[in-house]
């Protein structure tokens, strides 16, 4: 492509965007990429959704909604409209002009980056890239993978990006049952590989956010959302670890939190718990602190706060088993029913949850266990537990303990 043909293409892609006339193809139809492609159509433009599960497929197809903070109603009117449809034929992926790609970044057993649906997601792209398009990676990841990773695949195409296809960054900022924050609502960092990139990515997201906070580059856009989460992260550690220490010193750790809650400056609340969960907050801190050894650097206070929140299911089961022993009783054969299992209240995200790392390690010691969460109707499948899969809820009204 000449520099005219690339300026043109550039040109009208942008007024594609301004004018919502772009098709928008959003790759993987989960937590982030369902809302997203939503609240795309939503502002008119017409969205392809891609997903590799055929069932999610199917379900909208057939207007239902298997998140439960989408309702059916939404998606059925992006369908009737003509501006929604979802498809698992990865060979289509050449028919939008814009493609936000929405998959998992999990860690290895070893939690180090577990990055091969990002690079499996970006062969797919460059199978079928034309030019003009652009692409934004939304996936949580370390800085650096999107320039480092991403833009070599799609080059292999043969196409040069920033001139004939457009790369960059937007980090997904979901909080899944939020009800005052949302997609459209919540302000998107934005940031290209180069400055033509930034500057398209920009204009998309202008039009179904009510604000774009443009960055230097698409790796100043992946750090920021590794300081969001990394910032609740180390926090909720300090948390946790001061639960463990008041309660050796007989202090009540919920008394001591309400009365520095009434501080008007200089303080944010952040309470103890059975560990942490969702797919960022857990994730984050082993991402920087692996692409910190790259240069050299230790993260060792990050990491340090990922011990404690990590440490935090064993020191539940810990506490739970001399409570059973001041009775008199053992935790092989004990009857346990686990309330709630989602990883924060009223939704049915289990992703990272702490409750099923509880429910292992009790389980493993020989309890007999049960759960009951009115949002988990059902454990679904997951990557570290699989054995759990297709466990119902208990009603309370039927527990036997």
């Amino acid at each position: 492509m000449s520099d005219a043909e690339a300026d043109a293409a550039a040109t009208r892609l942008r007024e594609a965007l301004q004018t919502a006339t772009a098709t928008v193809g959003v790759v993987g139809l989960g937590y982030v990429g369902l809302p997203l492609a939503l609240t795309s159509a939503e502002r008119g433009f017409r969205v392809v959704g891609f997903d590799v599960d055929p069932e999610k497929v199917a379900a909208l197809t057939a207007g239902r909604s298997y998140l439960r903070q989408l309702a059916d109603g939404r998606l059925r009117a992006v369908l009737d409209a003509g501006r929604f449809a979802a498809t698992g034929d990865l060979g289509r992926l050449g028919e939008p002009d814009v493609l936000c790609l929405c998959v998992p970044t999990p860690l290895t057993p070893q939690r180090e980056p577990d990055m091969r649906y990002v690079v499996r997601t970006a062969e797919a792209v460059a199978a079928t890239l034309r030019p003009g398009q652009l692409v934004v990676l939304e996936s949580t990841t370390y800085p650096g993978t999107t320039e480092e990773l991403v833009l070599g695949i799609l080059e292999r195409s043969g196409l040069r990006c920033g001139r004939d296809v457009f790369l960059a960054y937007s980090p997904e900022r979901e909080d899944p049952g939020n009800p005052v924050h949302s997609t459209a609502t919540i302000p998107k960092v934005v940031g290209g590989v180069d400055a033509l990139s930034g500057d398209l990515a920009e204009a998309f997201y202008e039009r179904i956010t009510q604000g774009v906070v443009r960055v230097s580059s698409a790796r100043a856009a992946e750090a920021t959302k590794l300081l969001e989460n990394i910032f609740r992260g180390v926090n909720i550690a300090l948390a946790n670890e001061l639960k463990i220490i008041y309660e050796r010193m007989g202090i009540d750790i919920w008394e001591v939190l309400d009365a520095a809650a009434t501080k008007p400056f200089g303080y944010m609340r952040f309470d103890p718990g059975p560990g942490w969960g969702g797919h960022c907050i857990p994730v984050d801190p082993f991402y920087l602190s692996w692409k910190a050894r790259e240069h050299g650097v230790a993260a060792r206070f990050i990491e340090l706060a990922g011990e404690v929140n990590v440490r935090m299911p064993e020191y539940v089961v810990e506490r739970l088993t001399q409570a059973l022993n001041e009775r008199g009783k053992a935790v092989k054969g004990s009857r346990i029913l686990l309330l709630g299992m989602a990883y924060k209240p009223d939704v049915d995200d289990v992703r990272e949850s702490p409750s099923f790392v509880i429910l292992h390690l009790l389980t493993r010691l020989g309890a007999k266990v049960a759960y009951h969460d009115p949002f988990v109707s059902e454990a679904p499948h997951m990557r570290h537990f699989p054995e759990f899969e297709g466990l119902e809820s208990v009603p309370l009204s039927e527990a036997s303990l």
